[in-house]
């Protein structure tokens, strides 16, 4: 059975599209043949889904099974506003059927799916869905991405309790960029001294796709 592993974040702009990038390219290493999908990409201009087209030549790389792939089977709904979905498409109602039936044409070829989010956990979709009632709809996974710089542990806190009050099976992991020094004497020891596994993408990439196949 298709392993489905919903890559979301404590906010825009964590690296989502990175992490994800390197999970496909991890499990791919270990030889099980890997599929990718971005439900929603907002910020669209002219055709050009620039999150899309990335995941587009990583798979491409990755799964020869795929070559046949367009854009618009990684990102089958666009908006052109680069604003949460319900705004960016006037509250257009979701039809998670269109992601649905994209999903399953890519299990046909794939041993793990990527299923990347748009911003973070409670970014309106429509009036009725919130981007953390994906995950559940599409009974995957979560990777909850969180960042490094001062504020993280609210941020982390926050996105943490929100899933588990869900009730969904996930992993978190700390994507530490060059500016972040100050992570390990300001946030860290917090998470170290209460008992919290601290997983950092540029370090921990092989754990993290452990933690997440065995979820």
């Amino acid at each position: 059975m298709t392993k489905r592993i919903f890559v979301t974040a404590t906010n825009t702009n964590i690296g989502k599209t990175y992490v994800t990038k390197l999970l496909l390219r991890e499990f791919a290493a270990r030889g099980l043949s890997v599929g990718v999908i971005k439900p929603i990409e907002t910020g669209v201009l002219d055709g050009y889904a620039e999150d899309g087209e990335e995941l587009l030549g990583t798979i491409k790389a990755l799964n020869p099974k795929l070559w046949h792939l367009e854009v618009e089977d990684i990102v089958p709904i666009m908006y052109e506003m680069a604003a949460a979905p319900f705004v960016a498409s006037c509250n257009t109602p979701f039809d998670r059927k269109i992601v649905q039936k994209k999903i399953e044409e890519l299990e046909a070829f794939c041993d793990v799916i990527i299923i990347e989010g748009a911003g973070g956990l409670y970014v309106p979709v429509d009036a009725d869905t919130m981007m953390i009632d994906l995950i559940q709809k599409l009974n995957a996974v979560a990777l909850l991405v969180t960042h490094c710089s001062l504020g993280c542990i609210n941020d982390t806190l926050l996105s943490k309790k929100a899933l588990e009050d869900k009730k969904i099976a996930h992993a978190v992991a700390f994507n530490c960029k060059e500016n972040d020094g100050s992570f390990a004497t300001l946030s860290k020891p917090y998470f170290v001294q209460t008992g919290f596994e601290v997983l950092e993408v540029g370090r921990d990439i092989e754990k993290i796709c452990d933690v997440l196949y065995n979820l």
